[in-house]
């Protein structure tokens, strides 16, 4: 697994090692091989992320993360092939609100809207209820392998 950003300065390397472990683990539930797999990374601020979103989805407004997927039939992966799954992006001004708001840390933050936006990239959705279940269960069993689970 890759996970390509020229965003070194923004977080730690200890936190870009576990967004490097939640994407594995990600994409081996999947039962897919996380060594082929790549991932673009990038950190922006609440105005940049609704530039992002206004010309990219048409949404005029900021948001926490955004994913932009690259893949649309896993069945067509050659195994050999790098496989680029796609794009994230993290509004940092909307982690640390966030954290606080939850009452959790950065890191969990940071890395929860990592891994939801690695699910996207995987062909997961919460437009339909059912959907909805499915992701958030993915995410939580994510969550709690790399002992970052919500605290209540």
């Amino acid at each position: 697994m890759r996970i390509v950003s020229n965003e070194d300065n923004i977080i730690s390397k200890e936190l870009m090692d576990t967004f490097h472990e939640a994407a594995v683990l990600c994409v081996e539930k999947e039962q897919l091989e996380p060594a082929a797999m790549e991932i673009s990374l990038t950190f922006v601020n609440g105005e940049e992320i609704r530039e992002i979103n206004r010309t990219y989805r048409n949404v005029d407004s900021v948001t926490d993360v955004l994913s932009f997927p690259m893949i649309e039939d896993f069945n067509d992966i050659i195994e050999e092939e790098e496989i680029l799954l796609g794009d994230v992006v993290i509004n940092m001004d909307r982690v640390k609100e966030q954290a606080e708001e939850f009452g959790h840390s950065l890191e969990r933050e940071a890395v929860y809207l990592f891994v939801h936006s690695v699910c996207h990239l995987l062909g997961y959705d919460h437009m339909e209820e059912d959907d909805k279940i499915e992701m958030r269960a993915r995410e939580e069993e994510i969550m709690t392998l790399l002992d970052l689970e919500r605290r209540q």
